[in-house]
C-alpha cells in the first residue's frame, strides 16, 4: 500500500530543498518527523507539511483501519524543479542583470513495511474465517 502527497510551487530552489529530502528518505514517518523538527534550514518546513499530508492521506484512506502511522516509512521523495520567475534588476551603466526566482514541487510516496503487510493480510484472513 502506498500513499502519496505532493507540493508545488515552493518558492526555494530544488538543490535546496534536496539537501533535507535526501536525510529521510527511507526513515520511518515518526523519525523522519523529529528530524525534521529538529533540521535548521528552511527547506525542513515545506518538507514536514508535505510528510504530514501524506500521513493524513494514509489515515484517511479506505484501508486506515488496517494502517497505523508507525507502519508508515518515507518509501521516495522526490524534489523537481518548478516555474522559474524572471525579475531584472538596475545595473551600472543603464545595464539590467536577471534574476532568476526559483521554485519547486516535492512528491512524496509512503509506504507500509513489508513485514506489517504480511500481518496484516493475515489478520484479514482471519476475519474472513470467522465470519464464514
Amino acid at each position: 500500500m502506498e500513499f502519496r502527497a505532493r507540493s508545488k510551487y515552493i518558492k526555494m530552489s530544488a538543490r535546496k530543498i534536496r539537501r533535507v529530502a535526501d536525510l529521510i528518505r527511507g526513515k520511518d514517518v515518526e523519525h523522519a518527523m523529529e528530524a525534521l523538527y529538529f533540521i535548521p534550514k528552511a527547506a525542513a518546513d515545506p518538507i514536514l507539511r508535505t510528510l504530514k499530508s501524506a500521513t493524513a492521506n494514509a489515515m484517511n484512506s479506505e484501508d486506515a483501519s488496517k494502517v497505523k502511522p508507525e507502519d508508515l516509512y518515507v518509501k521516495e521523495i522526490r524534489v523537481d524543479g518548478g516555474p522559474i520567475m524572471k525579475r531584472i534588476r538596475p545595473a551600472p551603466m543603464g545595464r539590467a542583470y536577471r534574476i532568476r526566482k526559483r521554485t519547486a514541487h516535492i512528491d512524496m510516496k509512503l509506504a507500509v513495511r513489508d513485514d506489517r503487510i504480511e500481518e496484516i493480510q493475515h489478520e484479514e484472513k482471519k476475519k474472513k474465517k470467522k465470519r464464514k
